[in-house]
């Protein structure tokens, strides 16, 4: 075998070990999950807010252009599931935990707990929701877009207490706990 093979034999060996030694990220975990009992995914498209009657502010337009989708996974807890829900809830807080996630707001609400966090700081591409509770399971929402900003999505979330919001787009969500 020739110095060259040898090298690149080497470089894909290394490749693949690094590769398998990766951390999860939520994408994956989203992908490696959807089809397991107790979970589901659910895209929801981002009509489900109707600001037809809500005179937005140029802030609140830009933000809510700025999202391209939402994505939903969520676990529904059983009696018999405990310590898988567990595990898996377990599971989301560590990849959340990692030092690419900036924490943004934490809060307890109805016996549960709710965080949110941003792919980074400025220009952010993906605010993460997750929320958890021992009655009903956890859910981890996905907001996607391109150069969203914190500030200007919490003015979005403010318009959004005046706007219609289709129940209907969010049923499969709603049913699911």
């Amino acid at each position: 075998m020739s110095t060259f093979m040898k090298y690149i034999a080497c470089i894909l060996i290394m490749a693949v070990l690094s590769s398998c030694n990766s951390k999860e990220t939520l994408q994956t975990y989203f992908v490696d999950h959807q089809e397991i009992p107790n979970f589901t995914t659910v895209d929801i498209p981002t009509t489900f807010v109707n600001f037809d009657d809500v005179n937005l502010t140029p802030e609140q337009e830009e933000a809510y252009k700025s999202v391209e989708r939402l994505n939903f996974l969520g676990y529904k807890i059983s009696e018999n599931n405990l310590d898988t829900y567990n595990q898996e809830k377990q599971k989301v807080k560590n990849i959340l935990n990692d030092e690419k996630y900036v924490e943004l707001m934490e809060f307890s609400l109805n016996g549960g707990s709710v965080s949110i966090k941003s792919l980074g700081e400025e220009n952010v591409d993906e605010f993460v929701v997750f929320g958890s509770s021992t009655q009903q399971g956890f859910g981890v929402v996905r907001i996607l877009g391109n150069d969203m900003s914190p500030e200007k999505m919490m003015a979005l979330f403010q318009a959004m207490q005046s706007a219609n919001i289709d129940d209907e787009q969010l049923k499969s969500v709603l049913d699911f706990f």
